[in-house]
């Protein structure tokens, strides 16, 4: 099956397996929905979606908690200029009408519940998302936001750190049906100044046991040479901070996306 005729948890697979046979690691970017306003959001994650693989939108929340100050901005920056968890799904659904690449929300689980996780299903699958990332969703206590989005065709992902037990891993590997994302560091979201990445490979070494999704890397990648570290052992790396101070700097962020995506080929 093809990305193209694919959708949900098939078109994300297919994503993965396109860029596994290109001897490289998926490129997920993400741009929270929204940022820097309304009318420029559509031209930032066009502008990504030419280099990625799979797109990371979020959902702009007031307290996001595992994020760092970078997307903390953006998210106050897109609920000041209006964009609700109802508006980033039209937003989504605007950009799915010029894109085949698999869209993924990131999102807490308070936006969902606000909505209603039925209702909020129903219209995250109507706008054409095709997975969730849900980083604050134990996945053994709650199983009913995942079981929604399973009737819907989407995939959901959890996410594992360094601390995670064995465990834990396997729990949350288990849960997966998108991709595992794995947190480079402890900590929040965010680019760091130099290598922050050094407990990677042994935490990819424990998720390989369990996962049977790809496995992403994100939080501290900031560039084409820490891409190119993370790509060399994990199926995807994902990037948002680094995005997000681009365009506070001004800089051209397909420019950066280019250089980012080039570095997710593997040696």
């Amino acid at each position: 099956m093809t990305a193209v005729h694919a959708r949900g948890v098939a078109r994300i697979h297919a994503a993965f397996d396109r860029a596994r046979d290109e001897n490289r690691a998926a490129f997920i970017p993400f741009m929270t929905a929204g940022f820097p306003n309304q009318q420029d959001f559509p031209a930032v994650a066009d502008a990504l979606l030419a280099h990625a693989d799979v797109m990371e939108v979020g959902i702009p929340y007031s307290d996001p908690l595992g994020d760092g100050p970078t997307v903390q901005r953006a998210s106050e920056v897109a609920l000041a200029g209006g964009t609700s968890t109802r508006r980033t799904l039209q937003l989504i659904a605007d950009l799915r009408a010029r894109h085949d690449t698999p869209i993924v929300v990131m999102t807490y689980v308070n936006p969902i519940y606000a909505v209603g996780p039925r209702e909020f299903m129903r219209l995250a699958a109507e706008a054409g998302v095709d997975g969730l990332i849900l980083p604050d969703l134990p996945p053994d206590q709650d199983l009913e936001i995942a079981d929604l989005a399973a009737e819907h065709g989407m995939a959901v992902t959890f996410l594992i750190a360094p601390t995670s037990t064995p465990e834990r891993v396997e729990l949350v590997a288990g849960a997966c049906t998108g991709f595992l994302y794995a947190v480079s560091v402890t900590g929040v979201t965010g680019a760091r100044e130099g290598s922050a990445l050094g407990e990677v490979p042994a935490m990819l070494a424990l998720a390989r046991q369990y996962a049977r999704v790809p496995v992403a890397v994100g939080f501290g990648v900031k560039d084409a040479a820490t891409a190119r570290t993370v790509a060399q052992l994990a199926d995807g790396v994902v990037v948002g901070s680094a995005f997000i101070n681009a365009i506070q700097g001004g800089q051209d962020v397909g420019a950066l996306a280019a250089s980012i995506a080039q570095g997710c080929r593997k040696d």
